[in-house]
């Protein structure tokens, strides 16, 4: 009978014929306290806020699975990347990991047995060192506004990682080397195929071509929607991607690579809830199993980068429902169903494809269409050319804000829904909103003395979670939209939602959270807002990864929607029906 470890050998083959499904990570002794990781993160400690050694302020909640920085403004160690030299210093691991290495390769070989593989851990990848150094969103906009000084920033980055890497291969003699590197959401990369090509593609080549020509195997985890540049990641060298998202279409993926990559994941963090029933991870797993494990190549596991969910019974259920699976392929009556070997399938297929730009054909005469187009294009100088234009030939403040600004961003709100435009793309254009609007405001204030707006929200992340990018992206979609919005942050409190409100009059409270441990203090801020009073008046958002309509409907909220520029349709009708007095 294989062991573990033999199996997930045995499944990095082509044609591999492991004996039986591997249960998470059981092939796997994940050596996370080497000398190199002790000095790193030996003071991010669950329920305390720390700073790493290049200067990044982390958080990690009590109850989160993984820290997050806290780099926004002030916070961040690198506030102007032209001068990212003066600021940005990489740890000195060659000086201060010399000692402990007998020790704690002793440990992990001792702990594997013939079991399992060691395994070599690498956290913050390099595209998420770059945004803990000097936050999300100025990483993503630098790529275009800056990019000879981000390709400086990131070779920087690859070196220290060669360098790590080297360190930890020649002393703690690992088999595997498990790295982490999320480039995307749920849903999206984060940027254009091609841009993540331009800037990441040659460096990791260099990471993964040296950790295979060492004899280790290549695992990369990232929790994201990676279907676009999936075969790169085979060619740079990846043999195992971890974390793989069932929204990624497992089984599609499985037929388009033929064994080029092992898969592992597919039991989103969905699953991993404290108030989740027995029953219902049995189901999810099983589910899982029945439409992953008949296309080869595929390891069930939470897809979280480290083993073991937040809630200790969830990984009970899962590694049941696989004990059932594997019972079953060993019975007389139990046949695999067919798997076609065809290319993928048409929703990850479409994916594959390059990404189409937004269209470049110039609009016509009409000139509220011509500033859509220049917003869409983040032609901040045509833009603001365009609107002084309007106003001088008599268009309304507000006609120009509704038809041409509003409908340029709905549009890009379109685009970013169906993948076509990224994360970058929507923060450029939201500056050229934003100084496009601080134009048209004077000349937008009613007989109130108040600038016409279509309504004001409150929105921020919930108590717990420091997780802030799907918010800022709903924020600026109902800005571009025409909505004051009220940004309190991450880590929100329900007393802080509805006071907000309440201040500033708000009809919408709009909440976002990213873990499955946090998602109940919406329920909260619906709890709060009805005893208050506000309620009738007040409708509640809500999204996030875990979250879902059902959901949504279990905690009274009013409105959930899947990505930000959903989320900003909706709240402007919502804003609208409360003005009907509907």
């Amino acid at each position: 009978m294989q062991t573990a470890k033999e199996i997930f050998l045995e499944m990095l083959k082509p044609d591999a014929q492991p004996e039986r499904q591997l249960k998470q990570y059981e092939a796997l002794h994940m050596c996370l306290y080497d000398p190199i990781n002790a000095y790193l993160r030996g003071n991010r400690k669950r329920g305390t806020i720390s700073v790493d050694r290049w200067g990044t302020t982390i958080s990690f909640p009590e109850d989160a699975p993984g820290a997050m920085p806290l780099n926004h403004g002030d916070m961040a160690v690198c506030r102007d990347i032209t001068r990212w030299r003066e600021t940005v210093h990489a740890p000195d691991i060659e000086s201060a990991c010399t000692e402990g290495w007998d020790e704690c390769r002793r440990k992990a070989r001792e702990a594997a047995g013939d079991e399992q593989l060691v395994a070599g851990f690498m956290g913050t990848g390099i595209f998420e060192q770059c945004h803990f150094l000097m936050g999300f969103e100025p990483t993503l906009t630098n790529l275009y506004e800056h990019p000879d000084e981000m390709h400086e920033l990131i070779e920087y980055i690859t070196e220290y990682r060669l360098r790590y890497v080297r360190m930890l291969i020649d002393n703690l003699q690992p088999d595997v080397i498990f790295s982490h590197d999320d480039w995307g959401t749920k849903d999206a990369l984060f940027m254009k195929p091609d841009m993540w090509r331009e800037f990441f593609k040659e460096p990791y080549s260099r990471f993964y071509g040296y950790i295979r020509s060492r004899g280790c195997i290549a695992v990369h985890h990232a929790d994201s929607y990676l279907v676009p540049i999936v075969d790169d990641m085979a060619e740079i060298g990846i043999q195992v991607w971890q974390g793989t998202l069932p929204e990624n279409d497992i089984p599609a993926l499985q037929r388009h690579l033929k064994g080029k990559l092992v898969l592992m994941g597919g039991m989103g963090a969905a699953i991993d809830r404290q108030d989740i029933s027995g029953e219902a991870i049995l189901a999810y797993a099983r589910k899982t199993l029945s439409t992953c494990c008949p296309g080869g190549h595929f390891i069930p596991s939470i897809t979280y980068g480290v083993p073991g969910a937040v809630f200790g019974h969830v990984d009970r259920y899962i590694n049941q429902a696989i004990d059932e699976y594997n019972a079953k392929l060993h019975a007389p009556s139990f046949n695999l169903p067919p798997v076609p070997r065809r290319v993928l399938g048409d929703k990850a297929a479409s994916a594959v494809e390059e990404a189409k730009p937004v269209s470049e054909k110039e609009p016509g005469d009409n000139l509220l269409d011509r500033i859509s187009a220049a917003l869409c294009r983040s032609q901040q100088k045509k833009l603001l050319a365009l609107c002084k234009q309007a106003l001088d030939e008599g268009f309304a403040a507000q006609e120009i804000l509704s038809d041409g600004l509003v409908k340029g961003m709905n549009k890009l709100g379109d685009d970013f829904s169906a993948n076509r435009v990224f994360v970058p793309e929507m923060l450029i254009a939201a500056r050229c909103m934003s100084a496009a609007t601080e134009l048209l405001k004077p000349y937008m204030v009613g007989e109130g003395g108040e600038s016409a707006t279509v309504g004001s929200a409150v929105i921020g992340t919930v108590r717990g979670d420091m997780h802030d990018i799907g918010k800022n992206l709903v924020k600026i979609m109902m800005e571009g939209s025409g909505i004051a919005v009220y940004d309190l942050g991450t880590d929100v409190s329900a007393e802080q939602f509805v006071e907000t409100a309440v201040e500033h009059d708000c009809g919408i409270i709009a909440c976002s959270s990213l873990l499955t441990t946090t998602m109940n203090e919406m329920r909260r801020v619906v709890s709060l807002a009805q005893e208050k009073g506000i309620r009738k008046k007040v409708r509640i958002l809500i999204g996030g990864a875990p979250i879902s309509q059902s959901f949504c409907d279990e905690i009274g909220a009013d409105v959930y929607t899947e990505d930000a520029g959903a989320a900003a349709r909706a709240a402007v009708e919502m804003l609208k029906t409360c003005q009907n007095g509907k």
